[in-house]
Order: C-alpha cells, then structure tokens, then sequence
C-alpha cells in the first residue's frame, strides 16, 4: 500500500469521536507546554548553573551505578567517573527531552491528520524548528553556545519519539485485534 505525501485532515464521524480527540489534544498540549518551559528553563541557566546541575546528575548517576555493582570505589575515582561521563548524562537529557516532544507532537498530530510522509515530515519539522530555537535563546545566555550538533541530537532524539509512538501504536492495536479474535472464538 503506498503512502500518501501529502497531509490530509482526518475525517471525524461522530460527535463522541471529535469529543476524544479534542480532550487528547488538550492534555498533550498541556504536556507539550510544560515540557517547553522545561527546556526553555534549562536553557535560560547560565554556564554555571547549568554545568552545577549537570554535575549534580551525573553525580547521582555514578553513585547509583557504583552502588548497584556492589564495587568500593574511592572519592577520587568517582571524580574522574563524573568527569568522564557528564557531557554523554547531559547529551542524553538533550536527547530524552526531545524524545518525549517528538511523541507528544506524533500523538497531537496523529489526531487530526491522516498517516502521511508530509504528517511525518511536519513532526520532524517541527521538532527540529524547536531545536533550532532553543539553541538560538541559548547562544544570548552568558557562558552559554549554540550548537548545530545539538539541533541535530534533539532533532534525532524527536526522530527517535515519533518511532516510539508509532510502533507503541502498532503494538497495541495488534494486540486489540488478537483479543478481539479470541473473544469471537
């Protein structure tokens, strides 16, 4: 079956339909919102703060791993541990936040567009068009940059979302037509 490229609205037929979709759409766009004042506010700290807090995560990281593996590790050890991995916890903070837009805005999308490369398109776009911004506001916070390679994580950690949802969706629909099959048996 081949897919159509362009984006089309869904057809909604009845009232209890549009009902749903439009309470979906309003929790997802609360979500959204809280997740870009979220970044936004990640964003608005400066070099200091933003490294204090990265460090503070990556901190916790290394102390429960080393805690889980059951390993003494020294204060020294677990400075140069959280030295060695606070750009790859901060990385994926970047990553996992788009992540979670990118499937926001598959689930608000999905909604009133049918399945479509330009619905898929829009998604990407649009997760990448907030990268974009983001990096923008960040490079006028002191000691902060912006980065192309950060648009490009977050717009593959958006990327990655969007997959996510859609084969979360997949799942659970077979699943609905296998329980439907077995209840008609």
């Amino acid at each position: 079956m081949k897919r159509e490229s362009k984006l089309k609205p869904k057809f909604i037929a009845n009232e209890h339909e549009k009902r749903k979709k439009r309470l979906i759409t309003f929790v997802t766009g609360i979500l959204l919102s809280l997740l870009y004042v979220a970044i936004f506010g990640f964003s608005a700290q400066d070099a200091d703060e933003s490294g204090g807090l990265s460090r503070e995560v990556t901190e916790k990281c290394v102390e429960t791993v080393t805690e889980l593996s059951g390993k003494k590790v020294s204060a020294s050890e677990k400075d140069r541990l959280v030295d060695r991995f606070e750009k790859p916890v901060r990385k994926m903070a970047h990553f996992t936040e788009y992540t979670a837009m990118g499937g926001l805005v598959c689930i608000l999308l999905a909604q009133w567009y049918e399945k479509s490369r330009a619905r898929f398109g829009l998604n990407i776009g649009w997760v990448f068009v907030s990268a974009a911004f983001d990096e923008c506001h960040q490079y006028f916070v002191p000691g902060r940059y912006a980065s192309v390679w950060d648009v490009l994580l977050d717009t593959a950690g958006g990327a990655f979302g969007v997959c996510l949802v859609a084969l979360g969706c997949r799942l659970f629909f077979q699943i609905n037509r296998i329980s439907l099959r077995r209840k008609n048996i």
